[in-house]
């Protein structure tokens, strides 16, 4: 059974950073795409960061490109998002998932249980 376990999310002032974690369990983590979604109050989920399973390829959203780093390590079964410059608009719950292809919302189908993020201006 997958598990993915995250954390890392906290209260931060606008143009302050947060790391996130995500820590997973239950299947060869480094043959598996990784992702980060957010979810906001009143808003879909949205898709924000995918890397492949050896770290090489990486997919952002607009809305985060520049400003947040997906990243893995396979030895450990984590992966990262690192977000700089952050943004009242970045305040959600970040969800952590994994899936078949790294860059295709679609195509992820296990889920953490998420961290808060919320960011003050």
């Amino acid at each position: 059974q997958v598990q993915l376990v995250e954390s890392g999310g906290g209260l931060v002032q606008a143009g302050g950073s947060l790391r996130l974690s995500c820590a997973a369990s239950g299947r060869t983590f480094s043959r598996y795409p990784m992702g980060w979604f957010r979810q906001a109050p009143g808003k879909g989920r949205e898709f924000v960061a995918g890397i492949n399973w050896s770290g090489k390829s990486t997919y952002y959203s607009d809305s985060v490109k520049g400003r947040f780093t997906i990243s893995r390590d396979n030895a450990k079964n984590t992966v990262h998002l690192q977000m700089n410059s952050l943004k009242p608009e970045d305040t959600a719950v970040y969800y952590c998932a994994t899936g078949s292809s790294y860059d295709r919302a679609s195509a992820y189908n296990y889920w953490g249980q998420g961290t808060q993020v919320t960011v003050s201006s």
